[in-house]
């Protein structure tokens, strides 16, 4: 018992990490918005 509350410890360690490691993404990264263009060949317009 003690080797599966030991390994849910240390994937629920890891877990927070990840989440933590996402949230300081989203608060001190910040994507520069840009012009997108695509060309779509006339024949995908006409179906």
């Amino acid at each position: 018992m003690p080797s599966l509350i030991r390994f849910l410890v240390i994937v629920g360690v890891l877990g927070a990490l990840a989440y933590a490691g996402m949230l300081a993404i989203v608060a001190y990264v910040s994507p520069q918005p840009r012009e997108m263009t695509q060309t779509i060949s006339p024949q995908r317009l006409n179906k």
